[in-house]
């Protein structure tokens, strides 16, 4: 694992200017490249995309070119999920980043990915949901198009086969 975020971070040094991988790599921990090898195992190409300025902790998230292969058409969440009656998906966004360790992307750091990169460009992704939004029912989702960033919002129990999610760990 250490050598496949080695290689990516070499790669892609535009992603994350003024960091050292050999910084990198000190924080690596035993923990962290568990949650890194599950998001990479289901295809999210876990990167680090700079600091935190409020920890100070390195932001790893996935920076596949479109959402991971390997979570999508889901739900929100798991209310969303339990209420969906007919057609119910495989799982929810929600808890399948709980079962890997991280959380789903605030709209800003899914903004702050799309200045270091073009993500998304034919998939879109859910991303964390205000708690009064998800109260009525809905859920937000983002994606790339025309060069420009969009939010979209949808109901929770919605989904389809190229809407997934991205998520972060700070490490």
């Amino acid at each position: 694992m250490i050598e496949i975020l080695k290689k990516r971070f070499e790669d892609n040094m535009t992603r994350h200017p003024g960091l050292k991988w050999e910084d990198v790599e000190a924080r690596l921990s035993e923990g962290a490249l568990e949650i890194l090898k599950k998001m990479e195992e289901t295809g999210g190409e876990p990167d680090t995309i700079g600091v935190d300025a409020e920890t100070g902790k390195l932001i790893f998230c996935d920076c596949s070119k479109e959402t991971p292969e390997g979570r999508r058409s889901l739900c929100y969440d798991e209310e969303a999920l339990m209420k969906r009656k007919k057609n119910p998906p495989s799982g929810s966004a929600m808890k399948q980043a709980e079962d890997i360790g991280v959380k789903l992307m605030p709209e800003e750091l899914y903004r702050r990915l799309q200045e270091v990169g073009e993500f998304d460009l034919k998939t879109s992704s859910w991303i964390e949901t205000p708690v009064d939004i998800r109260k009525l029912g809905g859920a937000l989702f983002c994606e790339r198009r025309y060069g420009a960033v969009f939010t979209f919002h949808n109901g929770a129990d919605s989904y389809y086969s190229v809407r997934g999610w991205r998520g972060y760990v700070l490490l």
